[in-house]
């Protein structure tokens, strides 16, 4: 394995951190302004700006191989530094989700007509869409367990259901949903889901709440769904009938590397903001950082921060080289070991900051809500520990060490 960054990539990420220090960081006053002063939801304007600003920079659309050319690896370290400033950065540069994987998606199971009509447009950053899997009346990190029915009738498809937590749905510009559902309740498990793509002004579609999440209320939403007889042309199928399952897994995979770097990226700046605070603040005759505790939870910090970004890193490398199937359980691992590490490094970062970490006059706050929801979206932490589990128990070992104390095992 080598981790040594390519000389496209150190150079990207040069110019990305140009762009958020020159740009990024200073407009995150004016986008939280916005959003405070009217509709949570509403499209504040600088962010137009730095999409102008990042497509002029180069920084555009870099999270698809077949158009930046870039590997999993290399995209990684860039993924990392959008996710020093979540809410804009990722889309500054048109590689926010849920429009990432759904445009993956389409790029690789959509038909000429579905990337005419909404893979170019995406790419283009005019539109934004939505990925509509979860429900609130079963347990959605079992996909199988949907309930949502796609029926074919005809030249269409009658949706019914309700979906919710759907990202991205309470801005106007989320213009078109790749639902999934059930076409065939009677097939075997994993082959009864579909994906069909249903437009945001398709009669029977109700968006009818924004759920908050952890009292925030994101400007892209995340909302609950109703379908109710809804119906779309049979052309607007993704792929074939059965095929559900598989397109979600493939969809899931390197779209989890997107997620770990930017929880990483989070997490180390709430560690220099850490050692910011430590070194500013006096308490007890010296300045914090003087005290072993603090120090303590510094070291503790980097130590996590990272074995967290090496294991993303070897995740990359093993799709990379050998495919996302292959990288099953080490995607998994960075699922939880990513969110895990933000969440440590936080709350430590809260702890320094004391009152004020936990007001909006610094992003911790907000990294805090978005380090525990992390730990639910893409599977809960509990299904992925299960099957890093499983993984282990079929591992084979150089040595197959008896469990049975000595004296059991000299009776035998």
């Amino acid at each position: 394995m080598d981790f040594e960054p390519s000389k496209r990539t150190t150079e990207l990420c040069d110019r990305m951190w140009d762009f958020m220090r020159e740009e990024v960081f200073a407009a995150e006053v004016e986008y939280d302004s916005f959003l405070a002063e009217g509709d949570p939801h509403a499209h504040p304007p600088v962010l137009e700006r730095l999409k102008a600003s990042a497509r002029e920079r180069g920084l555009w659309n870099l999270f698809m191989p077949d158009v930046s050319g870039l590997t999993n690896l290399e995209y990684a370290s860039f993924a990392e530094i959008t996710g020093w400033s979540p809410s804009l950065a990722p889309e500054a540069t048109n590689c926010a989700a849920p429009d990432t994987g759904n445009m993956e998606v389409l790029h690789m199971f959509g038909t000429p007509e579905q990337q005419e009509n909404y893979l170019k447009p995406l790419l283009a950053g005019e539109i934004r869409s939505g990925f509509a899997m979860t429900e609130p009346l079963v347990a959605s990190s079992d996909a199988t367990n949907i309930e949502t029915r796609i029926e074919r009738d005809g030249d269409e498809y009658v949706l019914n259901g309700r979906k919710w937590f759907i990202s991205g749905a309470a801005d106007t510009r989320c213009k078109i949903f790749i639902v999934m559902g059930k076409t065939d309740p009677s097939a075997e498990s994993h082959r009864q889901q579909s994906m069909v793509l249903v437009e945001r002004d398709t009669p029977g579609l109700t968006i009818e709440r924004h759920l908050p999440v952890i009292g925030y209320q994101d400007q892209h939403g995340h909302s609950e769904l109703v379908f109710d007889n809804v119906r779309v042309p049979a052309t607007n199928l993704v792929r074939e009938e059965g095929d559900g399952f598989m397109i979600a897994q493939a969809r899931l995979g390197p779209g989890r590397i997107h997620h770990a770097m930017r929880a990483i990226g989070m997490a180390e700046r709430s560690l220099g903001l850490m050692v910011a605070r430590a070194q500013e603040r006096v308490a007890f005759g010296g300045p914090l950082i003087d005290q072993g505790v603090v120090q303590e939870q510094i070291a503790n910090s980097r130590l996590e921060i990272d074995q967290a970004r090496l294991l993303v890193q070897k995740t990359a490398w093993l799709i990379d080289t050998q495919g996302a199937k292959a990288a099953r359980a080490e995607i998994s691992a960075i699922k939880v070991a990513a969110p895990a590490a933000l969440t440590s490094v936080v709350d430590r970062a809260i702890d320094i900051f004391g009152a004020a970490g936990v007001t909006g006059d610094f992003p911790l706050a907000r990294f805090s809500a978005v380090a525990r929801t992390l730990r639910i979206v893409d599977g809960p932490d509990a299904v992925h520990r299960r099957t890093l589990a499983r993984t282990e128990v079929r591992r084979e070992r150089p040595y197959a060490e008896s469990p049975l104390p000595l004296a059991a095992r000299a009776q035998r």
